[in-house]
């Protein structure tokens, strides 16, 4: 396989040029970098990453190929991803379909031989930026011009990209590998939830279901008046926000739903973009971190029994220290001192930053799912 030059520019001024190995084109977007070391696939198939190259600090990515059963969603929402060193030939049973052939087929670009190390020391100490890659032109001058008249990745919705337009009802539960597939019949605890897709990942709805929940996901734009209505009825027992892209502070009318959410005392569980949202509902806006958290290895603290736990993470925005005054802190990541999970003062609310679904990473967290399930 031959590797087509690509070029790329970064609004710090940097211009750089490497291999191409997936789609072919012209993309912008928001770059980051991920440490963790395995499931590449999973996280390009993430919607939390709408909208940003990953840079992958693992050097030898494509080793295992890529297989249907991994994804997260039905297509790879990030514009693309570095890598240091690309294995073109797959070495996995499971193996499908290599990894130049899963990007070309989703569209996300793939850029290969460029120093991954560089990338993440500058993305590190300054922070992520926006850039522009290009199979098609190389000028500096019109890509920085490009790059210029680009939205920012805080200017764009991009939940109404990534959730689903209609309710649909999840049913299977996690994966298991001895029959290699997903439990098909869980138990059932007779309680049922409603999950609000924000750029929801498939194995968080596993999660649920695996807990014996009864799960019916909905669109970002639900309706809150509806929500408690059900409630009341006794028709739901509760409710889950998701994950997601973007900056939480564009969601106006989602937090304004939340809102009713929280006033008429509905049980609410939330994962990062949710946990975030939740925040600003209570009415404590969200900031973004330096360099944001993104990997399957980083250190959180549970404030209840002192266990750390290593977890899965991926987001650029947090919530403030401030929501102290409403919510009880209940994990703490050890890397920087952020707050990690909430439990909100005289209310059936509770959220986490981090992925306890992990997929792929650390399943140190799973039990907050039954948590879940147990308080409803």
């Amino acid at each position: 396989m031959t590797l087509k030059p690509v070029w790329i520019y970064l609004e710090n001024g940097v211009f750089l040029e490497a291999k191409s190995f997936g789609f072919e084109g012209t993309k912008t977007g928001e770059i980051v970098f991920n440490t963790s070391m395995s499931g590449y696939q999973e996280i390009l198939s993430d919607p939390s990453y709408a909208g940003q190259f990953i840079v992958f600090t693992m050097p030898e990515i494509g080793i295992v190929g890529t297989n249907d059963n991994d994804m997260e969603s039905r297509t790879i929402h990030a514009s693309g991803m570095f890598v240091r060193s690309l294995n073109l030939t797959p070495s996995n049973f499971r193996s499908q379909a290599g990894l130049s052939d899963f990007l070309k087929q989703h569209q996300s670009m793939g850029i290969c031989d460029i120093d991954t190390r560089y990338l993440t020391k500058m993305i590190r100490d300054g922070g992520p930026r926006m850039m522009i890659a290009s199979t098609e032109v190389s000028d500096v001058e019109v890509l920085k011009e490009m790059l210029r008249k680009s939205p920012r990745i805080e200017e764009v919705n991009y939940i109404e990209k990534v959730s689903t337009s209609e309710s649909y009802r999840h049913t299977h539960g996690a994966w298991n590998a001895e029959t290699q597939s997903y439990n098909a019949s869980p138990k059932r605890l007779g309680k049922k939830i409603l999950a609000v897709d924000l750029g929801i990942k498939r194995n968080i709805l596993n999660e649920l279901c695996e807990v014996g929940l009864d799960v019916e996901v909905v669109p970002h734009d639900f309706n809150g008046d509806e929500v408690i209505a059900r409630y009341k009825k006794g028709e739901i027992h509760g409710l889950f926000l998701s994950n997601g892209p973007g900056d939480p502070l564009i969601l106006k009318s989602e937090a304004q739903e939340v809102k009713k959410l929280i006033e008429a005392k509905v049980p609410i569980f939330a994962i990062c973009l949710g946990h975030q949202l939740l925040s600003i509902a209570h009415g404590y806006p969200t900031y973004k971190l330096k360099f944001g958290q993104h990997g399957g290895n980083h250190p959180v603290k549970n404030m209840a029994n002192h266990v750390v736990e290593i977890t899965t993470q991926n987001h650029n925005y947090n919530v403030p220290d401030s929501i102290c005054k409403i919510a009880k802190i209940t994990h703490v990541n050890l890397f920087d001192n952020t707050i990690e999970g909430l439990e909100y003062n005289d209310s059936p609310i509770f959220s986490v930053q981090h992925h306890p679904e992990a997929s792929s990473g650390p399943q140190e967290s799973r039990y907050i799912f039954q948590e879940f399930a147990n308080r409803l």
